[in-house]
Order: C-alpha cells, then structure tokens, then sequence
C-alpha cells in the first residue's frame, strides 16, 4: 500500500452550494470552507467529498467523453517523496504544477488525474 483514500474531488462552478446540496443528501457537514474550495464529511474533521471551484465551468454530459466528469481522488501519503517513486515505478505519470503545497498532481496509466496529499489541510 502506498497510501488511503482521502476523499474524492469534484468540479463545479459554487462549491458551497453544490457542497450543500450534497449535506442534505448524504446527512454529512462542511468540515472545511475555504475560498473555491470546501469539504464535506460525516463526522467533524472527516473529509469524504471535495467540491473545486473551476472557471470557465462546462458541466459534464454523460455518458459524453468529450465532456469529461470532473472529479479526482486525493490519497493521503506520509512520505511523498517515496510515494511518487512508488506510483512512477506502477505506471503513473507526474504531472508539476505550479503550486504544489501539500500535494503533487499525477496520472494514472491512462490518464486519469489524482493527487497526493500530505502534511496539514490542501486544496487543488
């Protein structure tokens, strides 16, 4: 194992709101509420779902592949260092950013974006 599942990330235009449509669904709470960026979970501190403030925002048009879902995993490591080692050995691809405080951007073998997060709280 490299690391857990942290949460998943999802695009959208007004994370709040979307953030809150899915509270009501799921019974969950806002455990983090920063600008652009907010996330729900189950119990205070838990962080199961993202939501990501994306502009211009293009909804997704499922099942559509030229209008993609938009949304990514988050997986909490302890050493990230090791961790890309690792994944790059698996067939993932890392891909810089140009900020990258408390997570790295990769690939999975066919393209999928997810990131690894470490250190304190992190928003994409």
């Amino acid at each position: 194992m490299i690391g857990h599942l942290e949460k998943t990330v999802i695009d959208c235009p007004d994370p709040r709101a979307l953030a809150g449509f899915y509270c009501q669904v799921l019974g969950m709470r806002v455990n983090e509420d920063i600008e652009g960026w907010v996330v729900i979970g189950s119990a205070p501190g838990s962080r199961q779902l993202a939501f990501q403030r994306v502009t211009p925002w293009v909804p997704p048009r499922w099942p559509d592949p030229t209008h993609p879902q938009q949304m990514h995993l988050d997986i909490r490591v302890i050493d990230p260092d090791e961790a890309e080692r690792r994944l790059v050995a698996a067939g993932a691809t890392r891909l810089p950013a140009a900020r990258e405080t408390g997570f790295r951007v990769f690939t999975d073998p066919v393209g999928h974006p997810f990131c690894i997060v470490f250190g304190g709280s992190h928003s994409d």
